[in-house]
Formats: structure tokens, sequence, C-alpha cells
């Protein structure tokens, strides 16, 4: 008897292709800064700067040189691009490219669920379309934008680190994609712990054996990160002429924000309001379709990602849960201490570089509980508040 067909790679595949066309469809809105594609271009140039300013905000003008503060791994990956294409002709295809970033994203949850050990087609698909569709990543790719792009690549980046580490965890790999994370969205470091946590399994530190293999794994993981690390500050001192200094303190900035920012680019003072951003904020009845109309400061996870509450169904007796739901926590501080934590924004944005984490943890979860009736239904409730965001991308 011939060996069975695994079909589930394939149908993963296919359902990353679908995800990207209903992506692709619903894209298209001009956000008008294709920064990322102007800075890949500059590289290839030996620049750092633009020669331009691409917009009034968030730029950093100086010199006579206009700088972007937003971290340059993305345009980086982008280099490559600029060699067979203008920026100006990346622009113009820019939901093409953040839409096969999304779609890329969607398989990854496939793939990573299935390291997990969620064997079932439909749980798998249920993760999927929580990701795709009910978390920010539609919102961040239908707006598109410099801010936005970043938020793809760097879910992308920490997905592909937590299928390796769930896989065949090599260790400077996994430090490869998490340090391009960082260089992407740096609140993802805080997620680190969790990668060198997974390289101890299966090894005791009550041997010397065991303890030279943990060890020589976690100075490939660091072998890994350090060169983004290092590029992180050369990159800096570059350009302001101080390793520390990102440029984020630099940026021109409505007036608005400058006041939050005067009180710290991370302070105390700011967790009140990103939490209700996050957690709390709820969008203003309308009389008309669709009913309702977010102000565009943020949305409460709970009504935009309901799903992502069958993390709570992991197996708590396993460190490995923790260990994820520390690193949801970890990544997530930064996010909830920066000043610049709403607008514009469907739902709360910048949960995008901690959630992968937590699609980790309900992938856990699947492992013991089916996504039965409940759960699809909560995610039906996700995937319509998600599309609502399609709407308002372009009404808000």
């Amino acid at each position: 008897m011939g060996r069975q067909i695994d079909w589930r790679g394939p149908i993963g595949l296919f359902v990353a292709a679908v995800a990207g066309s209903v992506f692709f469809v619903s894209a298209g809105f001009n956000a008008g800064r294709p920064d990322l594609f102007y800075l890949a271009d500059a590289f290839w140039h030996g620049r750092t700067w633009l020669s331009s300013a691409l917009g009034p905000n968030d730029v950093i003008p100086l010199n006579g040189h206009y700088y972007v503060p937003f971290p340059p791994f993305p345009a980086i990956m982008f280099m490559p691009l600029m060699l067979l294409i203008s920026p100006a002709t990346a622009h113009a295809y820019e939901p093409l490219i953040n839409s096969t970033l999304a779609a890329i994203d969607v398989g990854l949850v496939w793939m990573l669920a299935g390291r997990i050990g969620v064997d079932r087609k439909l749980d798998r698909l249920w993760l999927a379309l929580l990701l795709g569709f009910s978390t920010a990543i539609w919102w961040v790719t239908v707006r598109g934008g410099v801010w936005h792009t970043g938020h793809l690549v760097a879910t992308m980046l920490t997905l592909a680190a937590l299928a390796e580490a769930f896989g065949r965890r090599r260790p400077l790999l996994i430090g490869l994609l998490v340090g391009a994370a960082f260089l992407t969205r740096p609140p993802v470091i805080f997620g680190l712990f969790f990668f060198a946590l997974m390289l101890t399994l299966d090894r005791s530190v009550r041997t010397s054996q065991g303890r030279r293999s943990i060890a020589r794994d976690w100075l490939l993981l660091a072998a890994g990160v350090a060169p983004s690390i290092a590029f992180y500050f050369w990159y800096n001192d570059v350009r302001f002429g101080s390793p520390l200094e990102s440029g984020y303190q630099l940026a021109t900035l409505p007036m608005w924000l400058i006041a939050l920012r005067d009180q710290g680019l991370f302070s105390l003072s700011h967790l009140a309001r990103n939490w209700d951003f996050f957690m709390l904020h709820t969008p203003m009845q309308i009389p008309k379709f669709p009913w309702f109309r977010p102000d565009g400061m943020g949305m409460s996870i709970l009504l935009t990602s309901p799903g992502l509450l069958l993390a709570f169904r992991a197996d708590w007796r396993n460190r490995l849960s923790w260990a994820l739901g520390i690193a949801f926590v970890l990544v997530m501080l930064p996010n909830l201490l920066y000043y610049g934590g709403g607008w514009l924004q469907y739902g709360f944005r910048y949960a995008l570089d901690a959630i992968p984490f937590a699609i980790a943890l309900c992938a856990v979860a699947l492992t013991r509980h089916r996504a039965g009736l409940i759960w699809w239904a909560v995610l039906t409730f996700g995937l319509v508040v998600g599309a609502g965001g399609v709407y308002w991308a372009y009404n808000i």
C-alpha cells in the first residue's frame, strides 16, 4: 500500500494564497508614506537619509537631509527589490507587497500550529483566520505606509522564529530572526528569553554535557542577535552622533503628540491611556451603517480579537505555556509605556509585536481542546469587527 499523502502543507499554502487575495482586494488606501522603499534605495547609494521629506510628521530634518526614525530592517529587506524597480514603482505596488507579507504571516501561523502539535486542519484554519482577519494585520495591510509595513515584517520574523523554535531549534537561525525583528520593531527583543528557554528543552543542567549543550546554543543564539544590535547602535551613531539616539526623540510630530513625548518616550504616565486603547476603548454608536464609528485612537482587543482568549485554555501546568505568556507580557510592556500608543489605528496595532506569542499559546490550547462551535462563534464576531476595519480604513 502506498504511503498516504499529507495534504496539510498544500492546504496551508492554499489558505495563505486565499488570504493574500482577500488582503489584496481590500487593500489600496494610499498612505503616501513609502519611506521604506526610498530608504532602501538610499542604502544602495551609501546614504542613511532621504533627499526630501515624504510627509510633515515622523521625519527628522537635519543638516539639509531628512532621516527616517523607523527601524531599518524592512528597508534592508527591500533593497533587492530596488534593483528591479524604482521606489515610486514600489509605492504603486505597495498593496501587493503588503498583501504578500500578510499572506506569509498567515502561512507561518499554519506552519507554527503544525509544529506545536495542532493536527486538525480546521483548528489550524481557525488560527490562521484569527491572526489574518481578527487582529490588526488586516487593518495595517489595507492602510499601508511606513508605520504599518513594519508590523507585517516584524510579525513575519517573529512567527518564523517561533516556528523554528518549535521545529529544528537551530539557535543561530533563531537569533538572526529575532535580531531582524528587533531591527524592525524593537519591543520584540523582550521575547528573547522565551527562545533561550526553548533551547534548554530536553537538556539537563545537572549534567556537564547538558550544561555545555545549553551554553553552546545560547552563545549561538547571542551570535545571531548581536549583529542586529551592533548595527542598531552604529546606525544611530552615524545619523545622530549617539548610539542611543534612535530618532524618535527628534522626529517632527503634531503638537499634541509632542506634549506626550515631552513626558518621556517611555513613561508610566502613558500607561493608563495605552491600557485604555488596548483593553477598554470602544467605538461610538452611529445611527447608520455600519452602526459604529471608531475614533482612530484604538479599540479594545476584546472586541477586535476575542479569539485570543482561547490562550487561557492552554495547559498552565506546563512551563511552556507560562514562558509564552510571560513573553507576551514582556513584549507588550514597552508598547504600553510608549508615548505614541494611539492614532491612527483600528484596534491596538502595537499589540502585533506580542500577538505571535499569544497565537502560539492558542495553538498550545488547541492541542488539548478543539475549536468547537463556541470558539468559531467567537472568532466570527472578531472577523465581522475586522471587516468593519476595512470600511473605516477608507472612511475614518
